[in-house]
């Protein structure tokens, strides 16, 4: 099993970014969701998700981002995701979220979106 890691970062006023890392799964989503919406409860009213180190992502966690996409959306911000590796792509793709989901190649594509 892969190390799970999920950091969140204010950068700049109203600005956050979740970083994670390892799987994000049913056992793992919680901490990432926590992190999420402390971002959004302390006044970021854009949130980049780095999926860069994310090595596999399931159903939980896509729920959370579509929650934290909805969570900003009532305060008209937005959620980004930031190098979603292939297998997370996939999962994306297959689902239809990438045709939902702000998805940019790196963190600063993501960055320059906002």
């Amino acid at each position: 099993m892969t190390d799970f890691s999920c950091e969140r970062i204010f950068l700049s006023d109203g600005l956050g970014l979740v970083e994670l890392g390892g799987e994000v799964d049913l056992y793992t989503a919680p901490r990432f969701k926590e992190q999420l919406v402390a971002l959004v409860d302390e006044g970021a009213r854009a949130v980049i998700v780095d999926l860069s180190g994310v090595t596999f992502i399931d159903s939980t966690a896509l729920g959370v981002l579509i929650s934290g996409v909805k969570r900003l959306h009532e305060t008209d911000g937005r959620l980004l995701l930031a190098a979603p590796s292939r297998p997370v792509m996939r999962i994306l793709s297959i689902t239809g979220l990438d045709k939902v989901l702000s998805i940019h190649g790196t963190r600063d594509e993501a960055l320059a979106a906002v």
